[in-house]
């Protein structure tokens, strides 16, 4: 994919678009770990999400557009073809979300022990759909550059940029948290249907947002539809976090209640406030025990969620493998905390 764009756009041009689509890739991105704040994704996983969004999902869509317009040229043999509307309302937002969402289908074979519900969908879905928007910004500033120099590319910036940084986010939340239901809800076949369901609602909203730009005010509809539709979206996103937090005090009680951890435990790892006040207590120790800390936090939320798919069913052998490994990281986080392991 680099190549094609140091090919079609020039090294010069593409380093300029590069810097420009660096900018709404921050800040989506920033959205994205405060999304997953709570129980983060392994490093890996989001690296492989980043770069099917970057590379396979755009290379997909242009490889069918290229066949696209192979292939009308040859129906139509020389007369003009479809307008650039109806591609953008139909053929974009088909293979777009159905590259995209193959992605998510595949985070949800390789990574199924770490995609336990919406939020994990939404944190995997929103990774690619910055992937795939950071490559397509490059192509479109570059091309603004190209076609009427920095004037053209500041207005494609502020467009694409800041106006609309989470466009290919919002499309494709919808797949991935729909897989993170079906993740949640059991394995096995039932996931293609959901992946079903949130694929239609991301081609439809794709295809209504391209339509809006092509043959509506497009400001208008900003702020009247695609602002309402952003907070909606904003306020979803709220919500699930708050029902992780009541997963991991639920299931950490079940513990508890097996004396694997203290009733005060329980209260500071399920809220911010408690997660806080532990990280200021370790800094403020000699030396800091900042790392343990987080490590603590992190190993008890992970085991949270894998009872949660132990209790409602969803279980393989793995999954009981890894409890069995999280308590004993949970054992050896407690004693890092206290002290010197073996003094804890």
């Amino acid at each position: 994919m680099a190549a094609y764009l140091a090919v079609g756009l020039g090294v010069s041009v593409l380093a300029v678009g590069t810097l420009a689509a660096l900018v709404p890739l921050a800040i989506v991105l920033l959205a994205v770990a405060w999304i997953d704040r709570w129980e983060p994704e392994p490093r890996w996983a989001l690296w492989l999400a980043f770069l099917w969004g970057a590379a396979v999902s755009v290379a997909i869509a242009l490889l069918v557009d290229l066949g696209v317009q192979l292939f009308a040229a040859a129906a139509a043999a020389g007369e003009p073809t479809g307008s650039q509307a109806m591609q953008a309302v139909v053929q974009a937002p088909l293979v777009e979300e159905i590259a995209k969402g193959l992605g998510v289908l595949l985070l949800y074979a390789l990574a199924r022990s770490h995609l336990d519900g919406p939020v994990d969908g939404l944190v995997y879905a929103a990774t690619i759909a910055a992937g795939f928007a950071f490559t397509e910004n490059i192509l479109y500033f570059g091309a603004a550059l190209i076609e009427g120099g920095a004037d053209e590319l500041g207005m494609t910036f502020v467009v694409r940029g800041l106006f609309s940084p989470f466009a290919h986010v919002l499309f494709t939340a919808c797949i991935g948290i729909a897989v993170g239901i079906a993740a949640r809800r059991g394995h096995g076949a039932n996931v293609f249907g959901w992946f079903a369901a949130g694929l239609v609602c991301a081609i439809a909203l794709h295809a209504f947002w391209n339509g809006s730009l092509a043959f509506a005010d497009a400001f208008a509809l900003y702020f009247t539809v695609q602002v309402p539709i952003f907070v909606g979206a904003v306020v979803l996103t709220v919500v699930l976090r708050r029902e992780e937090q009541r997963v991991t005090r639920t299931r950490l009680a079940e513990y508890a209640a097996a004396g694997w951890f203290s009733r005060d435990e329980v209260d500071g790892l399920s809220t911010w406030a408690g997660r806080r006040a532990a990280l200021g207590w370790a800094r403020a120790q000699h030396p800091p025990r900042t790392d343990a800390v987080r490590r603590f936090i992190a190993d008890a939320t992970r085991l949270a969620f894998t009872r949660n798919a132990i209790a409602t069913g969803r279980a393989d052998v793995r999954r009981f493998e890894d409890e069995q490994d999280l308590l004993g990281a949970v054992s050896r986080d407690r004693a890092a905390i206290s002290g010197a392991p073996g003094h804890g």
